[in-house]
């Protein structure tokens, strides 16, 4: 597994934890800016808004702060999103996305397996699961209705 620059030992480290965690949206958000600079992905007209949505997905689910997704991680994601593999499953998919063959998957895997022609499973279960959340609700008191609405 990939270091990381975490002292487990430090029992009070929220606030170094928030740090590498705000260190590790910057350096992907600057990586978001050169994908969009670059234009290989310009064919989506709301590409900035899919960079972030994705950009937050993956510091979510980076668990130990490594900026790759292990086979920890994509499990934990796996069960978050209510579709639990086994280690093998798991292994499956990422080899389906890594490019590089570390066994992992970095961010640049992470968007081309996001934005890119190939279909992969863990593309599938992620897109079902944006469209599974639907829209809002909407939340408080419902407005007045008369008469004149009724169809």
């Amino acid at each position: 597994m990939p270091s990381t620059k975490v002292d487990h030992t430090d029992k009070q480290g929220g606030k170094s934890w928030g740090k590498l965690k705000q260190d590790q949206e910057e350096a992907l958000g600057i990586i978001n800016e050169e994908i969009v600079k670059n234009g290989d992905y310009s064919s989506y007209e709301d590409l900035e808004e899919r960079l972030s949505s994705y950009k937050d997905k993956f510091i979510e689910y980076d668990l130990d702060n490594s900026g790759d997704l292990d086979v920890k991680d994509v499990s934990y994601m796996m069960e978050k999103l209510g579709q639990p593999k086994n280690h093998l499953e798991v292994k499956k998919m990422i080899a389906e996305v890594d490019t590089n063959h570390s066994g992992t998957i970095n961010y640049n895997e992470f968007i081309e397996m996001m934005l890119g022609k190939k279909n992969s499973v863990l593309k599938i279960i992620l897109m079902f699961e944006e469209k599974k959340k639907g829209k809002e609700q909407p939340t408080g008191v419902p407005p007045k209705k008369n008469l004149a609405d009724l169809p």
